[in-house]
């Protein structure tokens, strides 16, 4: 397969961007993979459309639509940006993004929030176990540590007082959505209700036996139906986009 040179990895997750480096190792053996990453500040309300500008920022500069890819609300944002501006997007691979796209593990966890008379730090036990599966306690206590983090500074969208809605539906750009057959946060109800919105030539594909980050356990088999479906777009003939 010769190198694909226009892949871009999406994080708005940046506590959360050590489990996207296995699949990035992968698929960089063969593509030249850049990543795009969003932090904000302390201050900084959580803004969809803030996150959409910058990305679009960024992707002006680059000379061809890219392959964008994102797992959970990365990906999500990666969904958006391909409605707004699908000339710029050669295709999106979406990695455990449900039919509703702001179902994600934030909106759980202010789920449990409000029904359980928990502390939060138990919830974040409970969460890191949907997640990650069981594990010791040093391992569990580093996720738990992780999830803070990311509720504290990450791209949260969701909160105890606001929850962020994205309509479902697909995109005009080719689509890849992968997801995991065991995962607690995108759920099977999740995964079939993407049938609906897929073109001929997208692909839904599972990852047997897997969780809610089955990227960073099965690095090497994601990489490979990414690499799969980057090839049959390669020998597909796809209609050129205008460029607004």
């Amino acid at each position: 397969m010769t190198q694909i040179s226009n892949v871009l990895w999406l994080t708005v997750s940046p506590s959360l961007k050590r489990f996207d480096q296995r699949l990035i190792g992968q698929l960089a053996s063969q593509a030249e993979v850049r990543c795009w990453e969003y932090r904000q500040t302390e201050d900084e309300p959580c803004c969809v459309e803030t996150a959409i500008t910058l990305l679009h920022d960024y992707l002006k500069q680059c000379d061809r639509p890219m392959h964008l890819l994102g797992h959970g609300i990365s990906g999500a944002i990666g969904l958006l940006y391909a409605r707004y501006y699908p000339h710029r997007v050669q295709s999106l691979t979406l990695l455990a993004v449900g039919a509703n796209p702001a179902v994600s593990w934030h909106a759980h966890y202010y789920a449990l929030r409000q029904f359980l008379p928990c502390s939060r730090a138990i919830i974040l036990g409970q969460m890191a176990r949907l997640l990650f599966g069981p594990q010791s306690y040093v391992v569990a206590a580093a996720l738990v540590k992780a999830l803070a983090q990311e509720l504290d500074c990450g791209f949260a969208p969701h909160s105890l007082a606001h929850h962020t809605a994205i309509a479902p539906g697909g995109i005009e750009p080719p689509l890849l959505v992968c997801q995991g057959t065991n995962d607690a946060i995108v759920d099977t109800h999740q995964q079939a209700q993407w049938q609906q919105w897929l073109k001929p030539g997208d692909r839904l594909w599972q990852c047997p036996d897997s969780k809610h980050f089955f990227h960073y356990d099965y690095p090497q088999r994601v990489a490979q139906e990414i690499y799969s479906y980057w090839q049959s777009l390669s020998t597909a003939a796809i209609p050129c986009r205008g460029t607004a």
